[in-house]
C-alpha cells in the first residue's frame, strides 16, 4: 500500500509503542568511525566527533527524534558520541540501539555474536553507560538470523529489562518476516529494522508490520549512498570504507566501485526521483515514506550538510502515488 499523497510528513506512530517520532531518523553507523568485521573494514572511514555532535543536534532541530545506532558501530564510539550530543536534551530523542555482536574495543574489532540472556544484560548495561542515559527507548537484536529458541530466550530477557526500567521497548534487525512475526506475542516487541530502498523492496516484512502494528525502521535507505547519485563508473572508494572491503553482503558496490547494473537502474528512475524539485536522496527517502505508513528511514550521515538534505524530506513529503507507480513499473518492484 502507499502511505499517502500528502505534501508533508511530520511524525509517525512508532508501531504499537504509543510513542511517535519524526518520520526521518538519524542512522549512527558512519559516526562510529573505523572498525572491522572478520578482519575487514566495517565502518565508513574516520570521522570528526565534534562534527557528528553538531549534525545530531541539527537533526533534532529539524524534526528528527529517532536516532538509531548499535554497540557494534565503532565498538561503542557511536553510542558515546550520541550520548554527548544528547546531553541536556535526552527528552528530545528516541534512542534506538542494538546488541548481539561481541567486540574488542582496543582493537576496534567485532569478534563474534552472542544473544544469550547473560550477554544481553551485560550489553545493555554497557550501552546505557556509553549513551549516558538511564533507559533505552528501543533495544534491538542486531543478529539477523536466530533459531526459534534463541529468539524466545532473547525476548523473555528483553521483557525483563522492560520490567526493570532499563529499556522501554524492543525490536529486531532482520529481513526474515516469518521469524519476526513469531515475536509479536511479546507485548513490548514493537519494531523491525529491515533493509528497504528503491532497489531493495521488502513487501512481506512491510505487510507483516502493517498487520501487526509494528514500526519498520529502514536501514540502507539510500543503498549505502548509491541513491545520492554522487557515484560514477570511475569512482573508487578508499580501502578503509566498508563499501570497498569485500563483504559479500555489500551488493551495490564491487571492489570499491559502484556496480554498473545499479548505475543503469538509477539512471532509469533518476528523473522520477527528482519529482517536485527533490534531490535524488530526497526522492529515495520519499519513496520509502510513500511505501508504507509504518516506515522510518534512518539514513546515515557524517556532516550537517547531509542531515540538512535528508531532513528536508519532512517538508517535501512522500513521493506521489503516480510517481511511485512509474518507478515500480520501470524497476519491476
Amino acid at each position: 500500500m502507499l502511505a499517502s499523497d500528502i505534501s508533508t510528513i511530520g511524525r509517525r506512530p512508532l508501531g504499537r509503542s504509543g510513542l511517535s517520532a519524526g518520520a526521518i531518523g538519524l542512522g549512527g553507523w558512519a559516526i562510529g568511525g573505523y572498525f572491522t568485521l572478520r578482519g575487514k573494514p566495517d565502518g565508513w572511514g574516520e570521522v570528526d566527533d565534534e562534527q557528528s555532535i553538531r549534525a545530531i543536534r541539527l537533526g533534532l532541530e529539524m524534526g528528527a527524534s529517532l536516532i538509531d545506532t548499535a554497540d557494534a558501530y565503532g565498538t561503542g564510539r557511536s553510542e558515546e558520541v550520541i550520548g554527548r550530543a544528547l546531553s541536556g536534551r535526552r527528552g528530545d530523542a528516541i534512542i534506538a540501539t542494538k546488541f548481539g555482536y561481541t567486540y574488542d574495543r582496543a582493537a576496534r574489532a567485532l569478534i563474534s555474536t552472542d544473544v544469550s540472556p547473560a550477554y544481553i544484560n551485560e550489553a545493555c548495561a554497557a550501552s546505557l553507560q556509553r549513551l549516558s542515559t538511564d533507559y533505552i527507548d528501543l533495544y534491538q537484536i542486531h543478529v539477523g538470523e536466530l533459531s526459534g529458541d534463541q529468539a524466545d530466550a532473547a525476548g523473555e530477557t528483553l521483557e525483563k529489562l522492560v520490567e526493570q526500567g532499563a529499556i522501554r521497548f524492543w525490536g529486531w534487525s532482520t529481513d526474515n518476516a516469518a521469524a519476526a512475526k513469531r515475536l509479536v506475542k511479546f507485548p513490548h516487541f514493537v519494531a523491525v529494522q529491515q533493509e528497504l530502498n528503491v532497489f531493495t523492496d521488502g513487501p512481506d516484512m512491510l505487510a507483516m508490520c502493517e498487520s501487526n502494528d509494528l514500526a519498520s525502521l529502514n536501514r540502507s535507505p539510500l543503498a549505502m549512498g548509491f541513491l545520492t547519485g554522487k557515484f560514477r563508473a570511475d569512482t573508487r572508494l578508499p580501502a578503509n570504507d566498508v563499501r570497498a572491503a569485500g563483504h559479500s553482503w555489500v551488493r551495490f558496490f564491487e571492489d570499491g566501485r559502484p556496480r554498473a547494473d545499479y548505475l543503469k537502474r538509477l539512471a532509469e528512475v533518476r528523473e522520477l526521483l527528482q519529482t517536485g524539485d527533490r534531490t535524488l536522496a530526497q526522492g529515495a527517502l520519499g519513496w520509502i515514506l510513500a511505501r508504507s505508513p509504518n516506515t522510518f528511514p534512518i539514513p546515515g550521515f557524517k556532516t550537517e550538510v547531509q542531515v540538512r538534505e535528508n531532513l528536508a524530506v519532512l517538508e517535501k513529503g512522500a513521493l506521489p502515488a503516480a510517481t511511485m507507480a512509474e518507478i515500480d513499473a520501470i524497476l519491476g518492484n
